[in-house]
């Protein structure tokens, strides 16, 4: 059943991304982010009552709160760093150096969690970013290519916290029901976001959002919320370095919601590097 959830979670992940970059075309990427963690924020919350996992409140350890708390520092940097790249950078770039989280999550798995690394694990870590090199080339799309590989940096550091990420909720979801610390975590989530906010002195900026746009981002807090609550209910029951990979399928709903909507195509090198990708993906699963 921890399959299902996990492929559920890459899914509306892969929609999240499309719905994210038509809500930052305009909105500062900061501020587009708290905005949408207010949605995901009520979303988690709400499904923690209806699981009936509301009682685990009362039972929560400190060191399980704690882990908690810093994955939800490790999203929140997650958060805002793969927006800023979605927002300067084409998403089928983006996406791309944002999967290899999975391999930093596999490394991670394997020192803290003690989960082995065969040799299978390893050639599919080595399509993985082989394919993801292929598939960071410029590609020819109907809207501007930014200039500079700033982009990258900000999608690179997405990677390193969306897989610290993984490691610190696996920990953390592994006492309590997984709504529960979804919800907990998303709460540290938008008070990083808003902080972050108020820090950089965009707070004005909030309320000259377009209304479109604040409709994408909406739609991308609800993608987003279900992606979570399907991703840590994966996390509860099956092994990281397998349910993180599976996630990051959704890369293939995110290629093809980006030429549909972006009219971002791939080349042929590209659509060799996303074989790669995919074909690394699955052998995790063997």
């Amino acid at each position: 059943m921890w399959l299902l959830y996990a492929a559920g979670s890459a899914f509306f992940a892969g929609v999240t991304a499309v719905l994210a970059k038509c809500g930052i075309r305009r909105t500062d990427s900061t501020v587009a982010t708290a905005l949408r963690t207010c949605v995901v924020l009520v979303m988690a919350w709400v499904m923690v009552p209806v699981s009936g996992q509301w009682q685990g409140m009362y039972t929560l350890s400190r060191q399980t709160l704690l882990f908690l708390v810093l994955s939800g520092l490790c999203t929140g940097a997650s958060w805002l760093c793969y927006f800023k790249a979605l927002q300067i950078g084409d998403i089928n770039r983006v996406v791309p150096v944002d999967k290899t989280s999975t391999v930093l999550t596999i490394l991670l798995a394997l020192i803290f969690l003690g989960e082995g690394i065969t040799l299978l694990k390893t050639a599919a870590m080595v399509l993985i970013l082989a394919g993801t090199w292929l598939m960071i080339e410029k590609k020819q799309s109907r809207e501007p290519v930014s200039a500079g590989r700033g982009w990258f940096w900000y999608a690179a550091g997405s990677a390193v916290f969306a897989s610290l990420t993984s490691i610190l909720g696996k920990v953390g979801v592994s006492g309590i029901g997984s709504n529960l610390g979804t919800a907990i975590r998303t709460t540290v989530v938008l008070v990083m976001a808003w902080t972050m906010v108020f820090v950089t002195g965009k707070e004005k900026e909030v309320h000259t959002v377009p209304r479109r746009e604040l409709v994408f981002l909406g739609l991308s807090g609800l993608a987003t919320g279900a992606s979570w609550l399907c991703y840590y209910r994966a996390l509860q029951d099956g092994p990281a370095s397998v349910v993180a990979p599976v996630d990051k399928l959704s890369i293939l709903v995110t290629v093809a919601f980006s030429f549909l909507v972006f009219g971002e195509k791939l080349s042929r090198k590209a659509v060799l590097g996303l074989a790669l990708n995919v074909a690394g993906t699955l052998l995790m699963l063997v």
